[in-house]
């Protein structure tokens, strides 16, 4: 049986209604997705954020520490670390070497 909400640390009972939150997918067109894409971004926004401004819901406050996210699969670290020259399971530098290639990327 699960834990009360009220058996739940402090923390953990605060996000317990995201925790209910479902996840919905909206299959529109690119022109749509790209348009809502562009406007989140120019915003500051993430798109589920910009779909839930245009909806009318509430918007959350930006998080603190925005973040770019990518997956990459034990492949793709040993592509990568072949092209850096280093070890491929050193997926630390190999974290920090892609960071800095997108740092220079965004100052072209």
């Amino acid at each position: 049986m699960p834990p009360r909400k009220k058996d739940l640390p402090e923390k953990w009972q605060q996000s317990s209604k995201a925790l209910r939150a479902v996840q919905v997918a909206f299959y529109v067109d690119e022109q749509v997705q790209n348009k809502i894409r562009h406007d989140a971004c120019m915003s500051g926004m993430s798109p589920s954020d910009m779909i839930r401004e245009i909806i009318d819901l509430p918007v959350h406050a930006p998080p603190k520490r925005p973040r770019l996210t990518a997956s990459f699969s034990d492949e793709d670290y040993a592509l990568l670390a072949k092209r850096y020259g280093i070890d491929p399971n050193d997926q630390m530098e190999i974290r920090r070497r892609v960071m800095q290639e997108l740092i220079e990327y965004s100052n072209d």
